[in-house]
């Protein structure tokens, strides 16, 4: 698969496929939801959690945080992890809005 031409979209298009690109495989999603569940963590202990080898996790953290959906901070020779609530919420409004804009649409699709 090809590079997206990125010139042709807007900034915030940009961002928002970032972001959903960031969403797009299942073991950051489960990154996420243990992330919801403990609100902060360490990397070793998302390891444990989420059962993937240190360097796939590693991988998977990087691209969570290069989209900002999580934040890091060094606590001693570690880096506890949580989710960016900035990040979450411009998420919560960019889903709610595509769900008023279907609701409010009372047409049947095709």
């Amino acid at each position: 698969m090809g590079t997206t031409n990125t010139t042709l979209y807007t900034k915030e298009h940009n961002e928002q496929a970032e972001l959903f690109k960031a969403l797009g495989h299942p073991a950051r999603l489960k990154i996420i939801t243990h992330l919801l569940a403990v609100k902060s963590c360490i990397c070793g202990d998302i390891v444990s959690a989420i059962q993937l080898s240190q360097p796939s996790i590693t991988r998977h953290l990087k691209v969570l945080k290069d989209a900002r959906v999580i934040q890091g901070t060094i606590e001693g020779n570690s880096v506890c992890y949580c989710l960016d609530p900035q990040t979450i919420s411009k998420l919560n409004e960019l889903v709610s809005l595509m769900a008023i804009d279907i609701e409010s649409t009372n047409e049947q699709c095709c």
